[in-house]
């Protein structure tokens, strides 16, 4: 990895993007990503596309989602106490005594999500805290003094934590999920360019929008580029520390390489060629099954127009929707390589159709 991708990657991933509101993140992205590119489309919603080698009758998406979980300002009280609502999949076991920041016109105020201490509190009854029952304090002595910093009802709310490493083996950090995955397609976008790759079919990078609130970008984006093939790259759960169940959640762990998924979203025939792709290079991968849908972007792609042949390559991660997400850093590398040696096998008129 370049330092120009490790300064990128550390902006990018400090950087708020709640869902709904990712605009600065995508420009953060965008503004990496336009060497390695000849044009950029955003559409109505903020979903932001590089696009490589225009104008080709066949098209292939290698897609992420940029958007974080968050918290909208609900209610303030006059007290200058602030409620909130989830925006996104929000854990409200965390949240308390978590510092945060809530983004207003003027900038980030500061503040925290407060607690009764233990020596009140009857520890025996203690459960773990409603959505409508978590406040932040900005340090105001009154509901007109929280308004005259710019904070209104919906206000949006994140964490406060940024990217740091562990062990120099994992990244941990909020909102890997999945900035993580912004990060590594503009990394396969940078090593075709860099290596001059020449293909015969329009790539498109697209980092979408609205993930967390039901696939909402990838919906969009699909319809509009009516992609030929689409390689999703989302976060997975490591599934060996403890509070998981192999026998429900799979086998899975930080550091043996990419997932690919097996489940009715994902063309067959497809995946397997990943997988041959795969074998070929020695890049190491683990499997996963999944029920009726991902739970990913993969489902809005294959299921969008009149199909779209679809894989996801999902990346291990420990401790999901909280400010401490961890993936190993070898997982990264493998995930970008995966990516990049799938697009270079490709040529450029595939059909993985079941019966032809």
């Amino acid at each position: 990895m370049t330092e120009q991708s490790t300064e990128f990657l550390y902006k990018y991933l400090n950087n708020a993007s709640p869902t709904g509101f990712e605009s600065p993140g995508q420009q953060i992205w965008l503004d990496y990503i336009k060497p390695y590119i000849q044009e950029q489309i955003i559409d109505t919603y903020g979903t932001a596309v590089g696009v490589v080698n225009p104008g080709q009758d066949y098209k292939v998406v290698i897609e992420a989602h940029s958007d974080e979980i968050a918290w909208f300002v609900n209610y303030i009280n006059d007290d200058g106490y602030i409620y909130v609502r989830r925006n996104g999949g929000s854990d409200a076991a965390i949240a308390p005594s978590m510092r945060v920041n809530l983004h207003t016109p003027n900038g980030p105020v500061q503040g925290v999500f407060g607690w009764p201490a233990i020596h009140v509190r009857e520890v025996a009854k203690d459960r773990v805290p409603k959505p409508h029952e978590l406040f932040i304090d900005v340090g105001a002595a009154n509901k007109s003094e929280v308004e005259q910093m710019g904070i209104h009802v919906g206000t949006v709310i994140t964490f406060a934590d940024g990217l740091t490493e562990m062990n120099n083996r994992y990244y941990v950090g909020r909102a890997l999920d999945n900035r993580v995955g912004g990060f590594m397609i503009a990394e396969v976008a940078r090593l075709l360019h860099e290596n001059e790759v020449q293909f015969p079919f329009t790539l498109y990078v697209v980092n979408a929008v609205q993930e967390e609130i039901g696939l909402r970008g990838a919906e969009m984006i699909s319809r509009r580029l009516k992609p030929d093939l689409a390689i999703v790259t989302d976060v997975t759960h490591d599934t060996q520390s403890p509070m998981y169940t192999k026998t429900k959640q799979g086998d899975l762990k930080c550091g043996l390489g990419p997932v690919l998924c097996y489940g009715p979203a994902v063309q067959n025939n497809f995946r397997d060629h990943i997988i041959s792709v795969a074998n070929e290079k020695e890049i190491p991968f683990q499997r996963q099954a999944v029920s009726r849908s991902t739970g990913t972007d993969t489902d809005s792609f294959a299921y969008s127009a009149e199909g779209v042949a679809s894989a996801l390559i999902s990346l291990p991660l420990k401790y999901m929707h909280t400010t401490v997400e961890t993936v190993h850093k070898d997982d990264v590398q493998n995930v970008i390589k995966l990516m990049y040696e799938t697009l270079l096998s490709l040529k450029g008129g595939e059909d993985y159709r079941y019966i032809k």
